[in-house]
């Protein structure tokens, strides 16, 4: 087994509809996910035992990376690993750092062992892992039903679109959202015919939040809007120069702030991973 590097991207939600919990004491969602160049970066070679080390020591021992090895070791004859994860995308941020991470591990697998899932073993594990992870699979822009799982591939934007991500100190726990959300009454909107922004939890989201939503419009963006369940925001940006200058007058406010832009379905998978013998 080679080395392999893997660059994982983070997500926002351009919109998000929230259904009322089900049968399964689960929320059915309504999404349009779009990938951004923000990236984790996984490192991962051959080793006696599989091991975990990351630059971030607020990520727990075991987590979605750890799970996602464990998993295809069991089902794929997976080989023990060393893997390093730089983590550069906020936790508790809606932007789906845990999540890419994990699809991070199956992609190498992927590529390095010309691995064969059924459908149901990949669909067992991805969902076991975490909703978003099967987006990561696909990449791009996606439409997501169900629980997120059920995907759409859609059309990558043409021209590009360039985003602004802001984050506050404030993180959002997503079960705690989801149980904020469930004291509310609203409806199960369906998808937009329009390119608009909607995101249900700004029902529920921090005046942190919803105050850097704000600024972003402020600062130029065309419209903004909370990714996910929180706590971090995008605005929208007609260019890239806009963007940048946006983000350095917004950083001045905000402890984390990234200018970026959309990825093509090929950006954010095959692309981004690479193989050193």
């Amino acid at each position: 087994m080679s080395k392999v590097i893997v660059q994982c991207p983070a997500k926002i939600n351009l919109f998000l509809a929230v259904g009322p919990v089900d049968h399964r004491n689960y929320h059915p969602i309504r999404t349009i996910f779009q990938a951004v160049s923000v990236y984790d970066t996984l490192t991962i070679e051959p080793a006696s035992q599989l091991s975990f080390t990351t630059n971030d020591p607020t990520i727990p021992e075991e987590n979605t990376v750890t799970k996602a090895a464990r998993l295809l070791m069991e089902v794929a004859d997976f080989p023990k690993v060393a893997i390093h994860l730089e983590k550069r995308i906020p936790s508790e941020s809606g932007l789906g750092g845990g999540s890419s991470d994990a699809a991070g591990v199956i992609r190498a697998a992927r590529k390095l062992m010309q691995m064969r899932l059924s459908d149901s073993e990949h669909k067992a594990i991805t969902m076991a892992i975490g909703a978003d992870v099967p987006f990561f699979l696909v990449g791009g822009r996606a439409k997501g039903e169900g629980y997120g799982q059920i995907l759409t591939k859609l059309p990558d934007p043409d021209p590009v679109e360039h985003y602004v991500l802001a984050k506050h100190s404030v993180s959002c726990s997503t079960p705690g959202m989801y149980r904020s959300l469930d004291e509310k009454q609203y409806d199960f909107v369906d998808f937009p015919a329009e390119d608009r922004l909607y995101n249900d939890f700004e029902r529920v989201a921090p005046c942190e939040s919803l105050d850097l939503i704000e600024r972003l419009q402020v600062f130029g963006a065309k419209d903004a809007g909370l990714s996910g369940s929180g706590s971090a925001v995008f605005g929208r940006f007609t260019d890239e120069a806009s963007a940048q200058k946006a983000a350095e007058a917004l950083s001045k406010e905000c402890p984390w702030v990234q200018a970026c832009r959309s990825l093509t379905r090929l950006e954010s998978t095959e692309s981004t991973l690479t193989v050193v013998d």
